[in-house]
């Protein structure tokens, strides 16, 4: 398939993208060159392939979660720079 320079164009505008008449032509080729590669792939025979969503098998790498003691608030509160001895004080970010 043939880009015209008016169809890379539109894509660099819609993109927001300035390019010299240069560069305009490059693309064309370039982008031609990718759309013929794309459209062989029509070409390729799926019958009975399984359609999937990764090409290797995933498997969870993460352990099951477990229920554990969390810290106490005296615990939690150790380091803070500021707390009431229930919650932590933080500077006041609205007026």
């Amino acid at each position: 398939m043939q880009l015209t320079i008016e169809q890379v164009r539109k894509v660099a505008q819609l993109a927001r993208l300035e390019f010299t008449e240069e560069q305009l032509e490059s693309f064309s080729a370039q982008l031609a060159s990718i759309i013929s590669f794309v459209e062989q792939l029509k070409d390729v025979d799926t019958e009975g392939v399984e359609v999937l969503s990764h090409p290797h098998a995933l498997q969870d790498a993460l352990r099951e979660d477990e229920v554990q003691e969390g810290l106490s608030r005296q615990a939690a509160l150790a380091n803070a720079p500021a707390h009431d001895g229930e919650c932590f004080l933080v500077p006041p970010v609205l007026g």
